[in-house]
This record gives structure tokens, sequence and C-alpha cells, in this order.
């Protein structure tokens, strides 16, 4: 069994909703490049996915979305569902560039699924936010719930869904949210400032589901000390109680300080503890099993690189150093392309992502969601959602 596994192809570019959009699928092709260029899939087999078939993606979405969604390229009328917004823009090929990104989250799934590796990855997923009968913030069809779906059936019994994008997972959640088979986290901004608006904490599941979905919604300005913080103090012991035997992670980059859509403040040094994290998790709470999706991420040039190019080291055991400089033959192709654009120099944002863990006796604005989230959803574990220990 190869330890890890990740799932490119080019033609994942062609999810491409057009213009000035901020979803440009530019921020993929930099990330590989620049992994490639530090070495970090030297050997490493890169799996071609194939689209999903309507069968798949009928598991999480309706019938007549799909129609829908084939049928807008040509539509001369108002089709709905959520196409033709200023988000989520009508493109060429849509159904079939969508059934792609599907298909390569369940093609990263699959590796896992059928004993061929312990970890997947596939950063041009994440697209959490697609229900199951219309497109929404971005996204068109919902890669991470259908590929849930599917492992719930090659039998999985329990998934725990992590989600570190600045938006809060909603499209995932809503999926399951009465499905005592899966938990779904979400570290968010605040839904008070912050589309979608969902994402409380008190929003905890529903019938058999109930106490399965964890939210911690945080306030601007949060930066990595606060919400590795607030991650450390709810996440750990919720999945040692949930036992989970597969973790899938959308990890989102858009949490960073340069990011233009939101206001939390992380740096890549936070990102890059957070992939260490879960990657720690996976190893102690579900024998090593980890599929990790990208998301969102805006700063297209200094952040999403850097952050995702982390991600697939950490996966893989390859782990870049921080103090490492990014390769020229990287710059000099960006400044090609972007010649003003301002360029980092090396894997690190220079930012100590250190962390104090919670049950200091401190009571800023973190805590506060830290409470929240613990007492909304510790008691349905059988832990004190006062106690530290718990």
């Amino acid at each position: 069994m190869q330890r890890s596994a990740v799932v490119w192809d080019p033609a994942l570019l062609g999810y491409d909703l057009g213009g000035e959009h901020p979803f440009n699928p530019v921020r993929l092709q930099l990330t590989v490049r620049l992994a490639s260029a530090l070495g970090v899939l030297d050997g490493v087999p890169l799996l071609t996915p194939h689209p999903a078939p309507d069968d798949q993606l009928l598991r999480v979405h309706a019938d007549e979305y799909l129609d829908a969604v084939k049928q807008a390229p040509m539509a001369t009328w108002d089709v709905g569902h959520g196409l033709g917004t200023a988000d989520n823009p009508v493109f060429s090929d849509m159904h079939d560039a969508s059934a792609l990104v599907v298909g390569s989250t369940l093609l990263a799934a699959a590796e896992i699924a059928e004993g061929r590796t312990r970890r997947a990855v596939n950063i041009a997923g994440g697209l959490h936010h697609a229900m199951r009968d219309h497109a929404s913030g971005f996204c068109v069809y919902n890669d991470c719930a259908v590929a849930i779906s599917w492992l719930l059936e090659q039998g999985f019994e329990r998934i725990a869904y992590i989600d570190t994008d600045v938006h809060h997972g909603d499209g995932v959640q809503a999926a399951f949210y009465s499905d005592p088979r899966v938990l779904t986290v979400s570290l968010h901004q605040h839904p008070f400032t912050l589309w979608p608006g969902t994402g409380y904490s008190a929003e905890t599941g529903a019938g058999a589901g109930e106490g399965k979905a964890v939210n911690i919604p945080l306030p601007p300005g949060t930066r990595d000390a606060g919400w590795l913080r607030a991650f450390h103090a709810v996440v750990p012991s919720v999945l040692e109680q949930f036992r989970p035997q597969l973790l899938v992670t959308q990890c989102g980059v858009d949490s960073h300080d340069e990011d233009p859509l939101a206001d939390l403040s992380l740096s890549v040094d936070g990102h890059r503890a957070i992939y260490a994290t879960l990657r720690e998790l996976a190893e102690r709470y579900a024998e090593g099993r980890w599929l990790a999706v990208g998301g969102g991420g805006y700063q297209l040039i200094r952040v999403v690189p850097r952050s995702w190019t982390h991600l697939i080291a950490i996966a893989l055991d390859r782990d870049v150093k921080p103090e490492t400089a990014v390769p020229a033959e990287w710059t000099d192709m960006v400044r090609k392309a972007a010649p003003r654009a301002e360029l980092p120099q090396s894997m690190t944002d220079g930012v100590d992502a250190a962390y104090r863990p919670w049950g200091d006796g401190d009571d800023d604005a973190v805590d506060i969601a830290i409470r929240d989230a613990r007492r909304a959803v510790f008691p349905f574990y059988g832990l004190d959602p006062d106690d530290p220990r718990d």
C-alpha cells in the first residue's frame, strides 16, 4: 500500500466561472507548479479523474437540478436553481467540468476505501456549499457530500467531516444533518458577519443525527493562536467519542489575513499547523485514513499555492520547512504572467502559530465561542463542557 495519493489533471482547470470571478482555477495550477518546483511531487504518480456519472451525483442532488445544470449553457431563459447569478454564473461545459470535480474527489475516496492508500489529496475539490437542488457560493455540485455518501455505501459506518474554510460548510451539514453516521465539524467566521449566515453553535443536528453537527463560529480578526485554541478545545474530544473510521477535511484557505473575501486573520504558518494537526488526528482516531480536499481561497498568488503545497506535503509526509525559499523557477514563471504581483519569498509568513490550550482562565471573544460550542455539543457525548480536562 502506498502511503498517500494525489489526484490532479489539468482538465480540472475547466471549472472556470470566468471573467473577474474570484474562484479562479489558476490557483490550482500555481499550487501544483509550486509543489513540483519544491520536489514535493517527485516520484508521486498523479491520479487522473473522470467525470462522476449522474447516478453518483444523484446521491445528494435532485434530478431536476442536474437537468438545469446541463441545460443552462444553452438556455435562453432563467433556469433558476441558483444558476446564472453573480456568485454562480453559467459557463460552457458547466455540467462536465463540475462532474469532473466530483469525480476527482470520488477517485481520492476510492483510493482509501479500496485499500490502495491511507491518505488522498484533491485540491480541486471542496465545493461544500452546493445544495440538493441549487448552486451556492461558487459551488455547482457538492463533491464532499457525494464522496461521503459513496463511502458510507462502501461500509464505513462513522465518517468525520472537518471544514476549516472561512465560510460555514453548510451544504455538507445539510446533506447529513439527520444522519448519525456522519459527524460534521465547521470552524468559520461568525455568521453574523459573513455569508452564508449559518453555522451557529446551536445547530447540532436533527433526529438521529442530533449532536453530530458541531459548529464553532469565530469572531472577525481571529488569528492562528485563537483558531487553534478553539479547534483543540472542541474537536479532539468529540472525535475521541465519535470514533471515526475516516476523516474527510475541507481545507479552504480563505481564512488567511490577506484573503479579500473574509475577515479572519490566519497565516500560511497557521494553515500548516492545521494540516499537521489533521494528519495527527487521522492517525490517532481513524487508523490514518484521511481524505483532504481544497475549497475557498482567493489570494491567488501569495497564499493559496503556499498553503496547499504545505497540505500536499504534509499528506505525503514530505513536510516543507517554513523557512524554505520559494524556488526561482516558480517566481520567474509567475512574474512573467503577473509582473506587478507581490510574490512570496519563502514558505512562511514569519508567524509563530503557537497557541495556549483552553482552560487557562482567559475570557475573550474566542473563548466565548469555545464555551458556546462545548455547551451545545459536549452533553451529547457525556462530556463536561466546563471542564477543560474533557
